[in-house]
């Protein structure tokens, strides 16, 4: 099953940072939604960011999205892992009901698979994200893909565009701690 969501999602460019002596940590950074945008950088120091959909099938039932979204977050360790820190954008007004409660499911999984396999997440406020990435703390939807495109990456929305941000900010922030 998780492949299949892995297959689906569309991959982005894979800019290499520069390496320090010592190995990256492998850090996730999401743009939790419907669409999730996710930006990853592994150990070897290479960035693989894409988008991947987690809006329900016709006949499934209200859970399963939030399953599929574990199955992901547990493959995407496989593959990329182990992940030593999640980072997420933390939005605390959202335009729709709709949206808030999608939000608020995919964060509350992301936080208890964190718990589970001791894992330190945080999230990050949307100013802080766009001022990083722009200079402006209220930076629109296509001011962060150009600023994502800037920097070398091709996001194919503003989802992924905004994930590049999140990680980008923890790698050159120490998440928040530089």
């Amino acid at each position: 099953m998780a492949d299949l969501t892995l297959a689906s999602a569309d991959v982005g460019a894979t800019p290499k940072m520069p390496m320090s002596a010592e190995p990256a940590r492998t850090i996730l950074a999401l743009d939790l939604g419907t669409t999730t945008g996710w930006a990853i950088r592994g150990f070897d120091g290479l960035i693989t960011s894409g988008t991947v959909s987690f809006k329900p099938g016709r006949y499934d039932g209200c859970g399963m999205r939030y399953l599929r979204f574990t199955n992901w977050l547990t493959e995407i360790d496989r593959l990329s892992g182990p992940i030593e820190a999640i980072y997420f954008e933390e939005v605390r007004r959202h335009a729709g009901t709709d949206a808030a409660h999608v939000f608020g499911g995919l964060l509350a999984v992301l936080t208890s698979w964190g718990e589970l396999r001791g894992v330190p997440y945080q999230g990050v406020p949307v100013g802080t994200i766009k001022r990083h990435a722009t200079g402006h703390g209220n930076a629109n939807k296509q001011a962060m893909i150009d600023a994502a495109r800037k920097r070398g990456f091709s996001p194919a929305d503003d989802n992924e565009a905004d994930a590049i941000a999140i990680l980008l900010w923890a790698i050159e922030t120490q998440g928040g701690l530089a």
